[in-house]
Order: C-alpha cells, then structure tokens, then sequence
C-alpha cells in the first residue's frame, strides 16, 4: 500500500574561519532535499495481498531489482546521508540496492511501516471491503485506522523535519507515502486516500 516544492535547491554553505575548522560547516537556511521512495515489487504486490507484519519476509521481484536499481541510477550523484527504511524487509532490500552508491548508514523506523491492515496475508480486497463503511476510521482485526497510521506517518515526519542534514532519502510504502502527499501536498484526507504511487518511483520534497 502509495509542499513544499519539487525544484531543486542547493545547499548554501558559507565557509568558516579558521578559529571554526572544528565544526559542522553551517547552513544558512538551506532546504533539506528530502527524497522519499517506494519499494520495488514484490510477489505480494502481484498478487495483491497485504503485508504489514515485518516478520514474514516479503521480498523484492527480479522485476522489483530492476526498479530499484533504475532509481539508485537517477539517485547515483545526490549527496545522502542515510536512508530510512520501514521494518519491513522490501524497503530495506530497495534501500540496500539504492546503497551501493552511497554507502550511508541505514536506519529502520517503525513509525513508517505499512498500514496496519488486520488481513496480513490476505486479499487487499478483503480489507478494502471491511472498511468501506468508513475508510477513514475503520480499524479492524485489531489493525489500525488509516486515521491512526496518518497520524504515526505525520509524528515521523514532523521528526524529520528537525534533521540538520543535507539530503537523505526515506523507503517506504505506497500507504505511508500517501501521508507524505497529504502533508507536502496539502491534501485533505480523501484527496490523500487517491493518491497512487508506482513501485520504486522517487518523490523529492525541499524541506
């Protein structure tokens, strides 16, 4: 389960003095190129079943590969500094593959995991059907609501807003990217619920 703007800004650094070579170099409200990135496909998606219990290892495609590895080509010359991945085991393996360019720590953040949905292993139909009587509130089979997982999203986001960092780029999941939109965006909650966003495209957002 897929502002500020989308043009590209450049870091603005002014030097330091000689009394200052031993700290960070200083930015002088320069955007922080936040890029935020779908998994690539997964048997899952294929077959349209949820997955949001990290422990069942869903792994990327050879279709999947070869998306991440076309976005860790458009991805190749911007100067990360760490990528974040969800727990769930396709984002790290999409983040590694974007990785081999970089060589940046990975860090794993639960608050972007996927939605949970209550039917892990089954049908996204039968989900999409179990909350049809109200999408925004319904939580069932002791999943959450898409309300609640908008608001875990919304908390990691206002988290990565007061990073002091240069560019970094976030792998996660069409449901929590969706959240992204909504806030970079300024989409009210059903423009949020249309958004649609394909395995291993890129977003880029200047915060």
């Amino acid at each position: 389960m897929t502002a500020r703007g989308g043009a590209a800004f450049g870091s603005i650094l002014s030097p330091l003095s000689a009394l200052c070579k031993r700290h960070r170099p200083l930015r002088y409200n320069a955007p922080m190129q936040a890029y935020f990135m779908r998994h690539g496909q997964t048997e899952y998606n294929i077959q349209a079943l949820c997955n949001d219990d990290p422990g069942r290892d869903v792994r990327l495609t050879e279709l999947g590969v070869r998306q991440a590895q076309a976005a860790a080509e458009r991805l190749r010359g911007v100067p990360l500094a760490r990528i974040l991945v969800s727990e769930l085991p396709r984002t790290r393996q999409t983040g590694e593959i974007v990785n081999r360019y970089h060589n940046v720590p990975i860090e794993t953040h639960a608050a972007i995991n996927d939605i949970r949905s209550g039917f892990d292993g089954r049908p996204v139909i039968e989900y999409q059907r179990a909350i049809a009587h109200d999408p925004l509130h319904a939580a069932v089979n002791g999943g959450e609501s898409l309300l609640a997982h908008k608001a875990r999203v919304m908390g990691f986001l206002g988290w990565l807003e007061s990073l002091d960092e240069t560019a970094l780029l976030v792998v996660a999941h069409e449901e929590t990217l969706r959240v992204v939109a909504a806030r970079y965006r300024g989409l009210d909650d059903d423009a949020m619920r249309a958004v649609s966003i394909a395995n291993a495209e890129v977003w880029r957002f200047d915060l």
